[in-house]
């Protein structure tokens, strides 16, 4: 395939991808943002070093102290 071909090609998926517009089901999309998160003791444990923890750099390179 020529790349004048090719590039006819692909411009052609991107002008169907970008004006592609699927149905939303809007009613999913709620229920998945209202529900409620219950977690466990166990999982919220594994993140609490992180918690308390004071000693980390910020993004210029400074230590929090």
């Amino acid at each position: 395939m020529g790349r004048g071909r090719q590039k006819a090609k692909h411009t052609k998926v991107a002008r169907e991808l970008k004006y592609f517009s699927p149905a939303t089901d809007y009613s999913a999309l709620e229920r998945e943002l209202t529900a409620s998160h219950d977690h466990t003791d166990e999982e919220m444990s594994k993140w609490a070093e992180y918690a308390d923890d004071d000693s980390y750099v910020h993004d210029d390179g400074s230590h929090r102290s």
